[in-house]
């Protein structure tokens, strides 16, 4: 029974982001043990089904709790957005979801962003996430779907945030071209350092490779030119 076609129906059919879902669900049936599967291949046919919203709760959203127990933690985010996905879920679904999830639920929605809302409709769960002590919340919050929408300032202070919270900034969708040039992300790194060396505290290693990032050297009209380009792609 192939199930691959849950991922490219409805008015994202045509999304970039399809073949990595398709890539997501192959990797899924390899990962998981049979009963684990079957469990999904019929999960993800009763989100395709009922999509909307039925009485208090719909069936795909009781699927999405039950994500963890049936394929385990570690396969439980890919399964969660594959079920967010065949059921079309919409922004305001997915902000509820969001409100009433676990953390881990959370988590789910926050990745199945960038293959379900092309436009910045679901920034406020984004910001949420930012706002939290949660880092893996925080991380997850950091994927394509933020780098497309967040605006300069938010982005920026994310960024920071990674910094404060230790989260690697390897996990900032599009870190390299965002920071590139943006002299406001290099005068707040900077400002940044110089507490930490004056509180005799270690600068993190990640804040130099920021810090590089935003140089504007392969800019050939010089800082004049490009240091201010950073605000376009809020």
């Amino acid at each position: 029974m192939n199930h691959h076609p849950h991922a490219s129906h409805g008015s994202t059919a045509n999304h970039p982001a399809e073949p990595a879902l398709a890539a997501l669900h192959a990797r899924l049936n390899t990962s998981l043990a049979p009963p684990a599967r079957a469990w999904l291949d019929q999960a993800l046919d009763e989100a395709a089904d009922h999509p909307g919203t039925h009485g208090p709760i719909s069936v795909w959203e009781l699927r999405i709790a039950e994500a963890g127990r049936r394929c385990g933690p570690e396969h439980a985010d890919a399964a969660r957005v594959l079920l967010l996905h065949a059921a079309h879920a919409d922004p305001d679904a997915l902000a509820r979801v969001y409100r009433q999830g676990t953390a881990a639920e959370r988590r789910a929605v926050l990745h199945a962003l960038p293959h379900l809302v092309p436009g910045p409709d679901a920034l406020p769960l984004v910001e949420d996430a930012l706002r939290t002590n949660d880092t893996r919340l925080v991380a997850a919050a950091l994927g394509p779907y933020a780098a497309r929408h967040l605006d300069a300032h938010t982005w920026r202070h994310a960024v920071l945030k990674c910094l404060f919270t230790g989260v690697p900034v390897d996990v900032v969708a599009d870190l390299a071209p965002r920071a590139h040039a943006d002299a406001e992300l290099a005068r707040m790194l900077g400002d940044y350092a110089r507490e930490r060396t004056a509180a005799d505290r270690p600068v993190p290693e990640d804040l130099h490779r920021v810090l590089a990032l935003t140089e504007p050297t392969a800019a050939p009209a010089g800082p004049c030119g490009t240091s201010r380009t950073s605000g376009k792609e809020s």
